[in-house]
């Protein structure tokens, strides 16, 4: 699964990144966070966590001047108008159109990428709404196979994962609009609350050593496509949701601070030197890192972790 992740640009270098027409992330957005989200919203993140509003690109097709009822205004499209590629301020943890409440959202801050299209929670966004996550890289969670913690269990090295040649990471997701009926304005910021899941997929050689999945991670020719409203072909849709192209990725072990959702800043994303590192796995060699452990552990001897919420 990806449970964290570091998003560290900021809105203007996303726009040019992402080549984004309209930059809507100063817009007010409804929040499920009961305390005021610390770095605050659209600033850079270096340990996003479920809950948190992070900024998600997505197109759009212009919403028709016409009256309609508050039911249908969030999927009214002037008729005609081509798709417009925004930066928008999504709540990470995707809560369907027809859920009863927002608690649902903690559940699905995950798709897989095998799955999506029959899941009913997923289906309908993956046909229609699809946009990309950014990110400098994200965080997962080793369990060791030759060291326990304090409680006895296998002590949980947390690494970070990023591009090798140093590009934005885009995270292939899922977004949804999600109406509170107890707010009867329409057009009040709390009456809609939009939210988003990232897609993962199997875990590429290498990487599977720390975690047994990753995050779908999209090359630039294929945004526009994944990001089109009006590209209804499925088979398409699971081109792009079955892409795999292992060795862009570089992965180190970092600190136990970004345990923490509190802990922020660029000093989470230091590697730990290796004479600090106890029975930690190395992802490229196999070669368990601090203590006597055996010369080589396959994937599976990992017992990979999921990460600590």
């Amino acid at each position: 699964m990806c449970g964290r992740y570091a998003a560290t640009a900021n809105p203007g270098e996303l726009v040019e990144e992402f080549e984004v027409e309209q930059d809507r992330t100063a817009e007010p957005a409804r929040s499920v966070m009961a305390r005021p989200q610390s770095p605050p919203p659209g600033t850079p993140d270096y340990n996003m966590a479920p809950t948190k509003q992070a900024p998600v690109v997505l197109s759009r097709v212009p919403r028709s001047t016409s009256k309609g009822s508050a039911e249908d205004t969030k999927e009214r499209y002037a008729e005609g108008a081509p798709p417009v590629r925004q930066l928008r301020l999504l709540t990470w943890g995707l809560v369907p159109s027809w859920a009863k409440d927002t608690k649902v959202g903690m559940r699905m801050i995950n798709a897989r990428a095998e799955s999506v299209l029959e899941k009913a929670s997923f289906a309908k966004a993956a046909a229609t709404r699809r946009c990309l996550v950014p990110a400098a890289g994200w965080y997962e969670w080793q369990k060791s196979p030759t060291v326990k913690d304090a409680k006895g269990k296998p002590r949980k090295q947390p690494f970070y994962t990023h591009r090798a040649d140093g590009h934005p990471i885009a995270m292939a997701g899922l977004y949804e609009f999600w109406r509170d009926k107890s707010v009867k304005d329409n057009d009040d910021p709390d009456a809609w609350l939009t939210t988003f899941t990232i897609i993962t997929t199997e875990a590429e050689p290498g990487l599977d050593r720390i975690h047994d999945r990753q995050p779908l991670i999209l090359e630039p020719e294929d945004w526009a496509t994944w990001l089109d409203p009006t590209m209804q072909d499925l088979d398409e849709v699971k081109r792009i949701l079955s892409f795999h192209q292992p060795g862009r990725f570089e992965a180190y072990p970092i600190s136990t601070a970004v345990n923490a959702t509190g802990n922020n800043g660029a000093h989470l994303l230091d590697p730990v030197p290796e004479s600090e590192l106890e029975g930690v796995v190395d992802p490229m060699t196999g070669e368990v890192i601090g203590g006597e452990p055996p010369e080589e552990v396959s994937p599976e001897e990992t017992e990979q972790g999921r990460n600590p919420q």
